[in-house]
């Protein structure tokens, strides 16, 4: 499932300049689930992929324009169909949480792994976006020893306040339940 180079062989690469190297590249501990669409509500627009590749046109819509210069990624975004796109490689720090802090440690970028579902907080995410993030979920617990169910959390947790995904919409039982919790 895992290319030598912490790849995913099922995903389609488009490799994002906005990654780091960790400062312990085997401490990986956490998945954030995150939601997102750009402009919001609006899905399979591609200016996802564009925001995490730095060639967004905020000019496109008048939502985008707080994103000018805004230099984020994430290491997997899955499609409302499922279709799954890794930017960055597991064994680098994606910027995707931000100010975050989670069991109290800070700075959740330098050991946790990031997974975009295209989706908002208010509307359910798809059937084939769960089975995705289950069988992706389920490949990096096997894979990375330091993850576990536990370590499994959204946005919204890591970053109270200030952010709110993957939303009330995410249905985490369903999850847990599929992978075996």
């Amino acid at each position: 499932m895992f290319t030598v180079d912490h790849w995913l062989h099922s995903a389609r690469r488009l490799p994002s300049p906005n990654a780091s190297e960790r400062p312990d590249p085997e401490d990986i501990s956490l998945v954030v689930v995150h939601g997102i669409s750009l402009p919001p509500g609006k899905f399979g627009t591609g200016l996802v992929e564009a925001l995490f590749t730095n060639t967004l046109d905020t000019t496109v819509h008048p939502s985008l324009a707080d994103l000018k210069g805004v230099r984020v990624s994430s290491h997997l975004l899955i499609s409302r169909r499922g279709r799954l796109t890794q930017f960055v490689p597991f064994d680098r720090c994606a910027w995707h949480a931000g100010a975050s802090r989670h069991r109290g440690r800070v700075r959740c970028n330098d050991y946790s792994i990031g997974i975009e579902l295209e989706g908002t907080d208010d509307r359910p995410y798809s059937n084939s976006q769960y089975d995705t993030l289950v069988d992706v979920l389920g490949a990096l617990l096997r894979h990375y020893p330091r993850l576990s169910l536990n370590g499994v959390v959204g946005h919204a947790e890591v970053a109270p306040g200030r952010k709110t995904d993957p939303g009330q919409s995410f249905d985490w039982p369903r999850l847990f339940r599929a992978l075996g919790r």
